[in-house]
């Protein structure tokens, strides 16, 4: 694994982007990992290595988390600087096409970039978001998000990521201690803090909370699409995955038992179907 950074623009000024890159570049076989809502690019730490035997593996934090600035205006927080950053990070790796995989966020920032004309994805992997995210699935993220939590040992920030992330599934001790360690810095007054700006959770302060619907993006997707789910899941209903087949039936969907949203990537199970769908 090698760490990188560039400096994105937007309105505001310039902004630090950090990235890690496993395996040998490879115009052929270069796959982009990102992340959910208020996690980072160590995620796919597992993933990455599996992968990199043949892929060139690229994991980004997108702004505000992990190793990347925080933004000083907050408002400018959203879907259209992800994409900027992203197509600026594609850009930086001399690439014609991309492979992609996204988790929640980082799935609709892959739906996003898929449905524009002349889109660089040439492979999708959606795991846990769909075209149509409920009221309810986004209010109880609301719950959590933002709210800045502080920790005086690792052993207790384990016990927060422990019940917080509980339906990411079945991790091994070694998996919730890797995205604890990941998942947390150490703030001025010596706390433990969670990697992340809590004013990317400004999208929450929109009342009232409702529906989003994302089928104009999806409709325009053209690229091959693996869509994953977990099995509890409240964020990707069955009724949006039947949806998301009927208008594409070429689609690949497989769900996960044992968890919800979102299937956390790192068995050996879950790896290897992404990496039967990349190398198809």
């Amino acid at each position: 694994m090698n760490k990188h950074h560039y400096k994105a623009l937007w309105l505001n000024g310039f902004h630090k982007i950090n990235y890690y890159t496993w395996g040998h570049p490879n115009p052929s076989s270069t796959t982009i990992a990102v992340h959910g809502l208020t996690r980072n690019a160590h995620d796919f730490d597992f993933l990455a290595h599996y992968l990199s035997k043949t892929h060139h593996v690229v994991c980004p934090d997108i702004v505000g988390r992990g190793q990347s600035d925080w933004l000083q205006i907050k408002s400018d927080y959203g879907y259209p600087l992800y994409l900027s950053d992203m197509a600026s990070l594609i850009s930086r790796l001399n690439v014609e096409s991309v492979n992609w995989i996204g988790t929640s966020m980082g799935g609709i920032i892959g739906m996003m970039l898929a449905a524009q004309a002349n889109s660089p994805l040439k492979k999708l992997v959606i795991n846990d978001v769909g075209t149509h995210i409920s009221a309810n699935a986004l209010q109880r993220l609301a719950k959590y998000v933002g709210l800045n939590p502080t920790f005086s040992s690792l052993r207790d920030a384990e016990e927060y990521f422990r019940k917080t992330y509980a339906s990411f599934g079945q991790l091994t001790d070694e998996q919730w201690r890797h995205m604890t360690v990941n998942g947390v810095f150490k703030n001025r007054g010596g706390l433990y803090q969670l990697s992340y700006d809590p004013s990317i959770a400004n999208v929450f302060n929109v009342q009232p909370i409702v529906d989003i619907d994302l089928s104009f993006f999806w409709l325009k997707i053209t690229c091959p699409v693996l869509l994953i789910r977990g099995k509890d899941s409240d964020l990707l209903s069955k009724s949006t995955v039947n949806w998301m087949k009927m208008t594409k039936p070429s689609m690949k969907f497989i769900e996960f038992d044992h968890c919800g949203h979102a299937p956390h990537l790192m068995s050996e199970e879950q790896v290897n179907v992404i990496k039967e769908f990349l190398d198809e």
